[in-house]
């Protein structure tokens, strides 16, 4: 009977431990608040219907109200982009996407691609799938644009470093309202923590504050964006990427940018 209850005493505690650290995977800082906008989307981060480039060029994804994840194994809440190149949605969801050259995908949590395309008018798609490759209902409005030219010249792999970026779509807020943070990642992998996928990280975001301790965000979900509501006042952002297998060591950082927040 003893050994019974140590049994199921041991059950109970690891039960426990995995509930703390679901709990404690999910929670978020006060200042992360709800994203204003209605339904998550993917976008393109750095153009816009109607552009006109020469490629090679180096086109970046966002990604609202999700995380990214590789295609190791299933994880809620994440999914990885795909590049649908002159094609429409697809009609049936419960399919996965096809391999080809219309069908571009970045099953390691990439976050950008290299557009090689020559020269014409082509419409782009981002859609975000899981780790069988089947859509999850998340992608974005169709983008138009004309490649003017091919530098043929221009080596690809010279138009991205690694490294990270933080995009403040405005410098200055008002009090009470919340301020859109987006994360980008250079030839870096970006995946939720829980997936413990080497060669993988997630974004940390640090806030100091004049007469303030300093803040501390962290974004293990995978996440690429981030709304914020801190209290008033001037605030340099650091982001950094951290190594999903050790925390403590930082892949890469952003150069710090200052963002006012006014009182009411």
């Amino acid at each position: 009977m003893r050994h019974g209850v140590t049994r199921a005493a041991g059950l109970v505690a690891v039960v426990l431990l995995g509930a703390t650290a679901g709990q404690a995977e999910e929670a978020q800082h006060p200042w992360v608040v709800p994203s204003p906008r209605a339904g998550k989307e993917t976008y393109f981060s750095n153009l816009g219907s109607g552009a006109r480039i020469e490629t090679p060029f180096l086109l970046k994804f966002g990604l609202s109200g999700m995380g990214l994840a590789p295609i190791t194994r299933p994880q809620a809440r994440t999914g990885h982009h795909h590049l649908l190149i002159n094609r429409e949605l697809p009609l049936d969801f419960s399919k996965p996407l096809p391999f080809n050259e219309q069908y571009v995908h970045f099953g390691k949590g990439q976050m950008e691609t290299v557009l090689t395309l020559a020269p014409g008018d082509y419409e782009l798609r981002l859609v975000l799938a899981d780790d069988k490759h089947i859509p999850n209902f998340v992608y974005s409005k169709p983008m138009r644009i004309t490649v003017t030219k091919k530098n043929a010249d221009v080596d690809p792999a010279s138009v991205s470093q690694p490294g990270v970026e933080l995009m403040l779509p405005v410098a200055e807020a008002a009090a009470g309202k919340p301020l859109q943070l987006q994360f980008h990642a250079s030839r870096l992998n970006v995946s939720h923590i829980a997936l413990q996928e080497k060669g993988t990280g997630h974004f940390r975001l640090s806030a100091l504050r004049d007469g303030a301790k300093p803040e501390t965000l962290d974004f293990p979900g995978g996440q690429t964006e981030a709304w914020i509501k801190p209290p008033p006042g001037r605030y340099q952002l650091k982001l950094e990427f951290v190594d999903n297998l050790a925390p403590a060591k930082v892949l890469a950082a952003a150069a710090p940018q200052e963002v006012t927040v006014l009182p009411k």
